[in-house]
């Protein structure tokens, strides 16, 4: 079965000298200090259309000239206003069929910034329309001493990583199916060079890895468990660093069928957290990192049928616990549940999951954040959020308490698969906890559970991170990761 691998037609290179006859962007740090092209303008006019977010865009025969503004004093929320600035002037210039921006500043981590939100703006999914209106924007050229070639190639492979996840999201099931998401692994793992390793349904059966076939009991096409592993020769971490990320390419509900109205219609994306961990090892290996990465990915879809696994259902899973199934809408922790156990085998430094697990978190948090919690120490989860600032990909850290394992005890199993109406978020959380535990019942490595259920797929335009697929993950996984390379 053929690959169908979205790659992003956008050329970015690095430039000695401006063009004074094409379109250029500069990057100033104070509305006082402007260049001639801007100096004509008003205060007021100044005052009212110019600020950190909005930047001065003048058109000027086929050209277009734009002022950015790199001023705040959170330095995290300037970089993020310029990315917002990139998202603005990458609509003008389409708008404008404008085909090359120069992008010129002092700054290195400004000029990256706006470079990266005008990169990301770009993307499109054009591949299901009969009359394809590509964006006309397909040369970035950055004029700054400070940025060098590696910077530049690194934002790249980073963003195309980014391109990748959106694509995968965005793809309906009836393409992606878990068979066809394991060919698109493997297609992208030659491009980037990390390797993969395909369990078919035969193997998961020999495994016995009882929630992965448990919710693919309803379907007609096969599941896979696919492990990806990027090792360079002379790794920082001597322990893999373990990335877990939720296959489930369709989501009906399964027999718990969930209502209409918009409720199944994104379903095609609860295989978000799978694509997030795609892209941060193509990422991670494009950009050769010095760190040792693993994936694992679970993947099937969620159907009803006379052969569905049903409500009041007893599964054993991978560790050999028992789960009381009270509803197959909870099927994202069942596959996650085994992925988790799994991963015992690699004796990890840290393992994160992503996955657009529970509606409570998306209701929580909105499209802004994304859920965290989980038993990696302080230190650790506070990198992971610092990195979460970083590229803007925040979280919000939920209580985890022990007293919430309490709503998921069950009368005939070792647990059941849903803790009731409230806390959901966290009970999700507390039963993927039960699976990171070796045999003694002690914590078998260090884990963080992301719950990515809000800015996964969004329903409106949310500047760079655009409409539908927004690739959320990959650019906070391959921030904290790098913070491990030599």
């Amino acid at each position: 079965m053929p690959a169908k691998i979205f790659h992003m037609n956008l050329k970015i290179k690095s430039s000695k000298n401006i063009n004074e006859k094409a379109s250029l962007v500069t990057i100033v740090s104070s509305k006082t200090n402007l260049p001639d092209d801007f100096k004509s303008l008003s205060k007021d006019y100044i005052k009212t259309n110019f600020s950190a977010q909005k930047p001065l865009i003048k058109n000027e025969l086929e050209n277009i000239n734009v002022l950015a503004l790199a001023e705040n004093k959170d330095d995290f929320k300037k970089l993020e206003g310029l990315r917002v600035n990139g998202y603005l002037t990458c609509k003008a210039a389409n708008n404008s069929k404008i085909k090359s921006i120069q992008i010129t500043g002092e700054n290195a981590s400004e000029v990256l910034a706006f470079t990266e939100g005008l990169i990301l703006a770009n993307y499109q999914f054009n591949k299901y329309f009969s009359d394809k209106k590509d964006n006309s924007l397909s040369e970035i050229s950055v004029v700054c001493a400070s940025v060098s070639k590696k910077d530049i190639e690194e934002l790249t492979n980073v963003s195309e990583a980014v391109y990748h996840a959106r694509t995968l999201v965005n793809e309906p099931q009836h393409f992606l199916t878990a068979t066809q998401l394991s060919e698109e692994i493997k297609s992208l793992s030659k491009e980037a060079g990390f390797t993969v390793e395909v369990f078919t349904k035969k193997k998961i059966e020999t495994l016995k890895m009882g929630g992965l076939l448990a919710v693919n009991k309803g379907s007609v096409e096969p599941p896979t468990f696919n492990i990806l592993e990027y090792k360079p020769k002379n790794p920082s971490n001597k322990k893999p660093i373990v990335l877990v990320g939720k296959g489930v390419v369709y989501d009906t509900g399964g027999l718990s069928l969930k209502p209409t109205a918009g409720s199944m219609d994104f379903m095609k994306s609860d295989m978000g957290g799978s694509a997030a961990v795609i892209g941060a090892l193509y990422a991670t290996a494009k950009n050769k990192l010095d760190v040792w990465v693993v994936g694992l990915i679970p993947a099937t879809d969620n159907r009803p049928s006379g052969a569905a696994y049903a409500p009041g259902d007893v599964i054993t899973m991978y560790n050999g616990k028992t789960v009381e199934v009270l509803n197959t809408d909870a099927e994202g922790r069942m596959i996650l549940a085994d992925a988790l156990t799994y991963a015992i085998k690699y004796n990890p430094e840290l393992v994160i999951d992503l996955a657009t697990l529970t509606g409570m978190a998306a209701r929580t948090v909105g499209h802004h954040a994304t859920v965290s919690m989980g038993t990696a120490d302080k230190e650790t989860h506070e990198s992971l959020k610092e990195s979460g600032f970083a590229v803007y990909e925040r979280l919000a850290e939920m209580p985890f308490f022990d007293e919430y394992f309490d709503m998921l005890k069950s009368d005939i199993a070792d647990v059941k698969n849903i803790g009731g109406m409230n806390a959901g978020a966290i009970t999700a959380g507390k039963f993927l906890e039960m699976f990171t535990k070796n045999e003694k019942g002690e914590h078998a490595y260090p884990w963080i559970h992301l719950d990515i259920a809000g800015p996964a797929f969004l329903t409106i335009e949310d500047a760079y991170r655009g409409k539908n697929g927004s690739g959320v993950g990959v650019r906070l996984l391959y921030n904290f990761i790098k913070k491990y390379a030599k």
